[in-house]
């Protein structure tokens, strides 16, 4: 789906680990970004400020949920056909990385059957369109590391301990 040619919606959340900027279209969540990251897609500006857009007043309020230890999924319609194939391959396998576990990136190559791919996955995972509801916090190093993170380390931990994430080696 081409998102520069649809009408969007936003609304600015504040969450634990600082403002997210959610957006959707009548049928799915479409982004969710961390307020300050670099790299937020320039056809994001186009979106109307409606915080009380049905889709978006579910995703905060699904989202308060997860940071108060409530929720472990989402149960929204996500949207995420405005990447690449190889892109949407890779954030729905991020979808199957549970709550409270992690995944190093070679790990999720072979799972996705291009074992070579790692730095392509690496990339692809750092373009993640909707932080948190596709959990790329979940993706470690082949060595248990924290590893990049677009909204920072620091957040990553704070996702990470929040879910009290098995196997995690903190620094």
């Amino acid at each position: 789906m081409n998102l520069a040619n649809t009408v969007l919606y936003s609304t600015r959340w504040h969450s634990p680990v600082g403002e997210l900027l959610l957006l959707c279209h009548e049928q799915a969540l479409c982004g969710c970004w961390f307020g300050d990251q670099a790299g937020i897609p320039d056809w994001t500006a186009a979106a109307l400020d409606k915080p009380d857009h049905p889709l978006l007043t579910r995703a905060c309020t699904q989202l308060q949920a997860y940071f108060e230890r409530q929720r472990q999924d989402f149960e929204l319609p996500l949207d995420y056909s405005h990447g690449t194939e190889f892109q949407q391959s890779v954030w729905q396998a991020l979808t199957l990385i549970r709550y409270g576990h992690t995944t190093p990136y070679g790990q999720l190559a072979q799972a996705l059957g291009r074992p070579r791919a790692v730095r392509a996955l690496g990339a692809a995972v750092g373009r993640n369109p909707l932080a948190i509801f596709l959990p790329c916090h979940r993706v470690i190093g082949a060595d248990g590391s924290l590893t990049g993170y677009t909204g920072g380390l620091a957040r990553k931990t704070f996702l990470l301990q929040l879910e009290q994430a098995q196997g995690l080696l903190l620094p």
